[in-house]
């Protein structure tokens, strides 16, 4: 076998002063960490909000001077400090939900909590103090924690999570409300329609219940700039409850009226992903490879084709249910069907008229929204 080639004294110097800084870095993040925790202790002993994104701001335009002044790409020193902050912002928010204890010797029971969604419950209502259980036919039968059927765990818990398929959902609810459980009950369904009527009838029975939509996904670990939604469903009183889940979180919770969830997720969801499966299925049948695109990609098209690939690895059957059991869906599709052919009319005309047109409504529809 031939030797390893010598390696040039100078090129080790360089390489070993180099481990010597990526340690360094690590140091300093690790301290960065330990301080913005204190900072968030602080804050919350006065009653501060977590987030200041005027200090945000400050921070990374004195950064991106710095990264000027020393030679450095202030793109790549803005990105750096931007990641840093996200990192200090969770540490800061999961120490806050721990510290108020909110659940602390309460029970909750999460049916569905062996899904995606369900476990990211589990550890939400984990950290703040909730002793928790879980129903799900995919969990070990080991009481008191878990249960293959909710029907055999206690269900007179403080609080009820159901986090299983719409058609499941709605079973759920009304068996629950045969059995008058005490506690607040919820569903986190992407789609209501379904369970609409389930929802009305189990709340006129008297159960505690509102509905709620986490607008994020089960890989979540900073809640701000993320919503979560709540629609009442006939108590004031779980909607204020399910509200105060998150009140120490940075999340922003909006009430939506129920009869208007659906036709907004139609757009909000349905079409996103329309779009972005119409988008790489266009790719697929181009018979070009995705790498071959990638290493020629403009700033546009990389970002719509990591968006696109990130709505690509998610569950077929679920993103197949939010399309089908929407009963405003196919508004979402024909709208964009309609677009493309407007679209593509524009394009072919010899005068730029309707083309400008298009972008011209378009920018006057968005102009008004934030960049950040």
């Amino acid at each position: 076998m031939r030797a390893a080639d010598p390696i040039d004294p100078a090129l080790q110097a360089l390489r070993d002063e180099l481990d010597q800084v990526d340690a360094g870095l690590v140091d300093l993040a690790a301290r960065r960490q330990q301080i913005v925790a204190e900072i968030g202790r602080i804050k919350q002993g006065v009653g501060r909000q977590l987030r200041d994104f005027r200090r945000e701001r400050e921070v990374l335009d004195r950064v991106r001077a710095r990264a000027t002044d020393t030679g450095l790409d202030p793109d790549v020193a803005e990105d750096l400090l931007k990641r840093l902050i996200e990192a200090s912002l969770t540490r800061q928010e999961q120490d806050r939900v721990r510290a108020a204890g909110r659940g602390e010797g309460r029970t909750a029971l999460v049916i569905g909590g062996a899904g995606l969604m369900g476990g990211w419950l589990v550890g939400f209502l984990d950290s703040q103090g909730y002793v928790v259980s879980i129903a799900d036919p995919a969990a070990a039968d080991d009481p008191p924690r878990s249960w293959r059927r909710w029907q055999d765990a206690n269900l007179d818990a403080a609080l009820i999570v159901v986090s299983t398929p719409p058609a499941i959902s709605a079973g759920i609810l009304a068996e629950l409300a045969e059995r008058h459980v005490p506690g607040l009950v919820f569903d986190v369904g992407s789609i209501k329609s379904p369970l609409i009527p389930a929802l009305r009838a189990a709340t006129a029975d008297g159960l505690k219940l509102c509905s709620v939509h986490p607008m994020f996904g089960p890989d979540t670990q900073l809640l701000s700039g993320r919503h979560v939604l709540l629609m009442n469903t006939g108590s004031d009183q779980a909607v204020a409850e399910a509200g105060a889940l998150f009140v120490d979180t940075m999340a922003e919770v909006v009430e939506v009226p129920l009869a208007q969830h659906d036709r907004l997720m139609a757009l909000v969801l349905g079409l996103s992903h329309a779009l972005n499966i119409a988008f790489f299925t266009a790719l697929v049948r181009s018979g070009i490879e995705a790498e071959q695109l990638a290493g020629i990609s403009s700033t546009t098209f990389k970002r719509q084709l990591a968006i696109a690939r990130d709505v690509a690895a998610e569950n077929p059957e679920l993103y197949h249910e939010i399309q089908r059991l929407n009963e405003h869906g196919g508004m979402a599709r024909r709208a964009l069907v309609e677009a493309v052919e407007l679209l593509s009319s524009a394009s072919d005309a010899d005068e730029p008229a309707a083309f400008v047109k298009l972008m011209t409504e378009g920018r006057r529809y968005l102009e008004g929204l934030s960049r950040g």
